[in-house]
């Protein structure tokens, strides 16, 4: 059985630089279509993609100042949905004639939409300010994959902190990091999940951020989870027995917009922290070999895992249910949260 969406809440929509001024941008956000667009100012505008003529897809038009001209039979929408012109004799507008509309604004470099009815509560968006103040060279690419995934499998995987010693074997994780304590910490509705494992074998991309010898490492991970799916991941590596600043890691981002109960609009990039001193060409070649690194986790070690799980959940008809373990006690906990949220005020 598929949970009901959260409505009364903040959603990645996309990246601000994938809403270049001039053009449409269509989008399915809850199963609902969506066109973007940014007004003759560079705000950002939405709109249902769907014109109620005739149910053309309004993201086939074209924007014309503020407005938005379905590419069918030419009816112009302002950025409240309503109809505004109809070219066609008597120019008469059809009662019921509009567009449904949402919510949406920019912060951290991110286009969010409100998919509810309540008022939108900005002071419940997510602290991505690290992203606006870290030097442009120190964040990763801002990407983006579509997987074929419920979101909150997503969200499971990445507040599974265990799960590197296996999938992530010698790149995120070992052997020697299995057996280390999870903590879990909740404030509010943020939830926090931690693990710290002194004196391992250090894996290669940790390795790679910090001294490149292959030494032992302590390892830090703490990530941060806001409803509905947006993670904020601090983890990096330090000499044993010496302070966390001592060392060098990465913040990594992750946020979760279903597409459909099966779909996720996945956004996420990473910014550097502590970086050790090296000669910019070095350092440079170490950004590229980190974007690579978390390609492999992430694109490929990652989504083929979680698709199969969708997959076999899919087939299953709702009927399975997890056996938890000690290690998925965040994943209990942020669920324990959404269940909170779905229930009516």
């Amino acid at each position: 059985m598929i949970a009901p969406y959260l409505l009364d809440t903040w959603y990645a929509a996309m990246w601000s630089a994938d809403l270049p001024a001039g053009a449409l941008v269509p989008r399915t956000i809850l199963d609902e279509p969506l066109v973007f667009w940014r007004t003759s100012g560079g705000e950002v505008a939405v709109l249902e993609d769907r014109c109620p003529h005739r149910f053309a897809p309004l993201s086939m038009g074209r924007i014309l100042g503020d407005h938005l001209q379905c590419g069918y039979h030419g009816l112009e929408f302002d950025v409240n949905g309503a109809c505004v012109n109809n070219p066609h004799p008597n120019r008469a507008v059809p009662p019921g004639t509009f567009a449904r509309t949402h919510p949406a604004l920019e912060r951290h470099s991110i286009v969010w939409i409100w998919m509810g009815d309540s008022q939108p509560d900005t002071s419940t968006l997510p602290d991505y300010g690290l992203i606006d103040t870290a030097p442009a060279d120190q964040v990763s690419k801002r990407d983006y994959l579509l997987m074929a995934a419920n979101y909150e499998l997503i969200a499971d995987n990445l507040l599974d902190l265990s799960h590197a010693s296996y999938l992530h074997a010698g790149l995120l994780g070992n052997d020697a990091m299995v057996d280390t304590r999870t903590d879990v910490e909740r404030q509010g509705n943020t939830l926090w999940v931690s693990r710290f494992t002194p004196d391992v074998p250090v894996p290669q991309l940790y390795d790679l951020m910090f001294r490149q010898d292959g030494r032992n490492v302590d390892i830090w991970t703490r990530i941060r989870w806001n409803a509905p799916g947006c993670l904020l991941n601090d983890t990096g590596a330090c000499a044993p027995n010496t302070d966390r600043s001592t060392g060098t890691g990465l913040y990594g981002i992750h946020l979760l917009t279903p597409e459909t109960a099966t779909t996720t609009h996945y956004h996420f990039c990473a910014v550097r922290q502590n970086t050790v001193q090296r000669d910019p060409a070095a350092d440079e070649h170490i950004r590229g070999q980190l974007s690579e690194l978390r390609h492999r986790a992430f694109e490929e070690q990652d989504r083929a895992m979680i698709e199969a799980q969708q997959r076999n959940i899919s087939r299953s008809n709702g009927d399975l249910r997890p056996a938890p373990l000690s290690v998925d006690a965040g994943i209990v906990r942020y669920h324990r949260i959404i269940d909170e949220l779905r229930l009516p005020a």
